[in-house]
């Protein structure tokens, strides 16, 4: 277990990218299986440890230490695991945290059932000392939060292995923890695994931002960048499943969708929701915002009325297999004829085809992008017309070119601490416009968008004017105004403003322009699609 924790400790510590692959790839070539495979599956997210959840440590350690330290202290350190770990009281005696192995502690907390977990909990952590106890809760609950996601980890494992990383995606989602089978092909042991007749995920291909460049229109065919999440449809040996662009498993969340595709084939698209009172419009079909889609979202368990409400559907964008036959390697134009053809087949409640857009010149096409305020529209994607599908970001191929951003002049309202490196610094903040009667209603949050020296300046600002406390919430003394960017604006029954944005970051700090001068709720309500 010390080896685990020394693992995500420096990979807490280390800010390149590729010092933290080769962390990893060092981890798994030394640690012996199957402890290395379950640590590969808790820095992929898919160690599922069921009955020990984060409010499960928070109970538990509010039973050893002072429940008002426990959560001022958590306030402070941003991170439940670390938190605990650090308070929990010593037991008497030596520690030999080596004894506990990872498959071993694994093994122990899935096997006990939900009475029985917490305690079991309890035995391990009196046995562990501090750092052992850390990789326990982070293995246990799966929030590693070491800056590193489920592609780098899998990258680590194909560098380490001198495999090809779209080779290992392959396969990857026909396997279990502690992919036994994986590290025998890596090290030479056994031959590569197989995914016939598995719903296993394919890579996706990827799109660069499109800079300050024309493109040939004779060479490339532009269709419109639909704003809900990328998914990856696959069917195969009886079985449909939903993937996500990072390769999550989201069938249960959509189960309507994955009902309606029944044909052996691999499919890619956006997933969209129609939403109350969505008719077609010119840009080829009933799209409701990102803000409807949301509602759906994260969901394991979908009600019938939700599906009613918020019916979702698919929107295709490419074949990739038909049948057994693999499409990657034809040219595009190639591919969407086969789907248009495919179109045929399928369910038109559920699928639509994404349509694309004529212009005479680039300059046209420009002109018809400025004027893209289509509540499901992202802006556009530009694709070589005799490009095959390969994975990841390869240039000249796909190019996406989004809309300009919204900006809004908005007043610090809030500020939280952050977590992870910032758990020391204000960096979460809330911010608002003014409505008619002078009241300041919070529109949105944001925690990205300014350097390191400008983080430095925000904490120091919202020390100096806090006006009132609310647990780990600081309000802020309303005199200070961000320039906010936003992809697209939604009216909204949740909040009180009314209004819900896309992707809000701070685009400027403006110091020079007093708070009254932010804008108005009417303006950004204006904005709304």
């Amino acid at each position: 277990m010390r080896d685990f924790s020394q693992l995500l400790d420096s990979l807490v510590y280390t800010r390149s990218r590729l010092a933290k692959l080769k962390l990893i790839g060092d981890y798994l070539r030394r640690t012996p299986d199957p402890d290395r495979g379950y640590a590969l599956a808790a820095l992929t997210g898919t160690l599922d440890i069921p009955h020990v959840k984060g409010a499960v440590i928070r109970a538990l350690a509010s039973e050893r230490v002072d429940p008002l330290l426990l959560r001022m202290s958590h306030n402070y350190v941003g991170d439940l695991a670390e938190t605990v770990s650090l308070l929990w009281p010593s037991a008497e005696g030596d520690y030999d945290d080596g004894s506990i192995t990872i498959s071993e502690a694994v093994g122990r907390l899935r096997s006990a059932s939900r009475s029985d977990a917490p305690a079991v909990l309890v035995a391990m952590l009196d046995h562990l000392d501090a750092p052992g106890r850390y990789a326990l809760l982070k293995l246990a609950t799966g929030e590693l939060r070491v800056g590193i996601n489920a592609r780098n980890a899998k990258q680590a494992f194909a560098d380490a292995f001198e495999l090809d990383v779209e080779a290992v995606e392959e396969v990857w989602h026909g396997l279990k923890p502690p992919y036994l089978e994986l590290f025998a092909w890596g090290e030479g042991r056994g031959a590569q695994p197989t995914a016939k007749d598995v719903p296993v995920f394919r890579p996706f291909m990827l799109a660069h931002p499109l800079e300050d460049a024309e493109l040939d229109l004779d060479a490339y065919a532009a269709e419109w960048k639909w704003d809900g999440i990328r998914l990856q449809l696959v069917h195969a040996g009886g079985e449909t499943r939903l993937y996500s662009r990072t390769g999550d498993d989201v069938t249960r969340s959509f189960p309507e969708v994955a009902e309606a595709f029944r044909l052996p084939a691999v499919l890619d698209g956006e997933l969209l929701v129609r939403g109350a009172g969505q008719g077609a419009d010119e840009h080829g079909g009933a799209a409701a915002s990102f803000n409807a889609l949301q509602q759906r979202l994260g969901r394991k368990v979908v009600s019938a009325k939700m599906r009613d409400e918020y019916p979702a559907f698919v929107r295709l964008y490419d074949l990739l297999f038909d049948g057994e036959e693999d499409l990657r390697a034809l040219p595009w134009s190639e591919r969407r004829a086969r789907l248009e053809a495919f179109m045929e087949r399928l369910p038109p409640d559920r699928f639509d085809l994404s349509s694309l857009i004529e212009a005479d010149s680039f300059a046209d096409l420009a002109e018809v992008r400025a004027g893209a305020r289509d509540a499901a529209i992202e802006g556009m994607m530009l694709k070589r017309r005799d490009a095959p599908y390969v994975a990841g970001r390869r240039v000249g191929l796909w190019y996406k070119w989004k809309r300009d951003p919204l900006t809004a002049d908005c007043v610090v309202m809030y500020a939280q601490r952050g977590s992870g490196k910032r758990s020391s610094f204000y960096s979460d903040f809330t911010f608002g416009c003014w409505a008619e009667d002078g009241e300041l209603l919070p529109v949105g949050k944001a925690y990205m968008g300014f350097t390191d020296e400008e983080l430095k300046w925000l904490d120091r600002f919202v020390r100096r004017h806090t006006v009132n406390r609310f647990g780990p919430v600081r309000e802020v003394e309303k005199s200070l105004v961000f320039e906010v960017a936003f992809d697209s604006i939604h009216q909204s029954k949740r909040h009180r403003s009314g209004l819900a944005m896309r992707f809000p970051r701070i685009a400027r700090i403006r110091q020079d322009k007093p708070a009254h001068e932010a804008d108005k709720v009417a303006t950004l309500l204006a904005m709304a699609t």
